[in-house]
């Protein structure tokens, strides 16, 4: 079905409501894994760099699957859904990289200008370059949040142009912002001002980092340091990254408007009661062949504590994202 659709997720006791999922799922202990990833630098046109972590079962061989996971805006690779959901696919003899976007992780030092929303060059340039590691493999890819936005934008632009990446075979964006000015308006209202302060506190550093590291560096603007993420992206982001103004940032960068080109098989999940991404950008979207909308009633943002199908997996989120996955890349 292509129209949105009520996706099945059994809330665990006590879990109800968006906030409760949402932080739950944030503080709540997760599997902890032994790093032993293969790291590898992207370069970019620009001269910035984007850094895999490339965890490589030792099943897999040439011709074997392998995916992309994209962390949500101010994670890393080693956020707690990125490390459980790589090994899960690992598990499986998968190959994973987790993508350490511009001037995150393992990438920190390594970047002039931010990664921001519309950056679906960036996706495209990982997307290769793991392809190029795995010739002949069947490729996924996963993102969460705001790389869930910058993977749709990709996804129907080049399904506008027709330069769909060799070997990708299917996409999954879990709670994506695709309406960004409807997500800041949405920050900007009662507890989600919460959230809103945490995201900006957590990314300042990332900027003076960044000044230290390239002292030609696009440099803030206006009423510096910013208390919410939209003065953020008014004072940086937008004038760091080319745009006009953060409305025009917000504009040009909005997933939903490339959703109807999209011609990959494509995943979008995200929940009713997401506190942080508004369901109705999702009910909006019109019926696309191939792209499927699973709106649960409960799951917060990046949360979805539940009880899967699979009693392997402890979070529904982590289940559908590797079923999806599964199911196109046949593993």
């Amino acid at each position: 079905m292509d129209h949105p659709v009520e996706a099945r997720l059994r809330p665990l006791l006590l879990t109800g409501g968006g906030h409760r999922h949402t932080l739950l799922g944030y503080f709540l202990p997760s599997e902890k894994r032994r790093y032993s990833a293969r790291r590898h630098v992207v370069e970019l046109p620009d001269g910035d760099v984007l850094v895999l972590h490339d965890d490589c079962p030792s099943t897999w061989g040439p011709g074997s699957p392998f995916a992309i996971l994209m962390h949500g805006l101010a994670g890393c690779h080693g956020s707690n859904y990125m490390v459980r959901i790589a090994g899960q696919l690992a598990d499986r003899g998968v190959r994973v990289f987790r993508l350490d976007h511009r001037g995150s992780g393992a990438a920190t030092e390594q970047a002039r200008l931010p990664y921001h929303a519309g950056r679906s060059d960036d996706v495209h340039a990982a997307f290769d370059a793991a392809s190029r590691l795995c010739p002949g493999s069947l490729g996924g890819i996963a993102g969460f949040s705001l790389s869930g936005n910058m993977l749709l934008k990709m996804l129907g632009e080049d399904g506008r142009s027709g330069r769909r990446p060799n070997y990708l075979a299917c996409a999954v964006a879990v709670n994506p912002p695709i309406d960004l000015e409807l997500c800041s308006q949405a920050l900007q209202r009662g507890f989600n001002r919460i959230y809103d302060r945490h995201f900006t506190k957590l990314l300042l550093p990332q900027v003076e980092q960044r000044l230290q590291s390239f002292p030609d560096a696009p440099r803030p603007v206006g009423n510096w340091p910013p208390r919410t993420l939209r003065e953020f992206d008014d004072q940086y982001t937008a004038p760091a990254s080319g745009f006009d103004s953060v409305e025009h940032y917000y504009s040009k960068s909005s997933a939903a408007q490339f959703v109807p080109d999209i011609d990959v098989p494509t995943l979008i999940v995200t929940a009713d009661d997401d506190p942080l991404i508004p369901v109705r950008s999702f009910r909006e979207l019109p019926a696309v062949a191939g792209v499927q909308v699973e709106i649960t009633s409960h799951g917060g943002h990046l949360g979805y504590l539940s009880r899967p199908a699979d009693p392997a997996f402890r979070r529904w989120m982590d289940w559908r994202v590797v079923t999806w996955l599964a199911e196109h890349l046949r593993f």
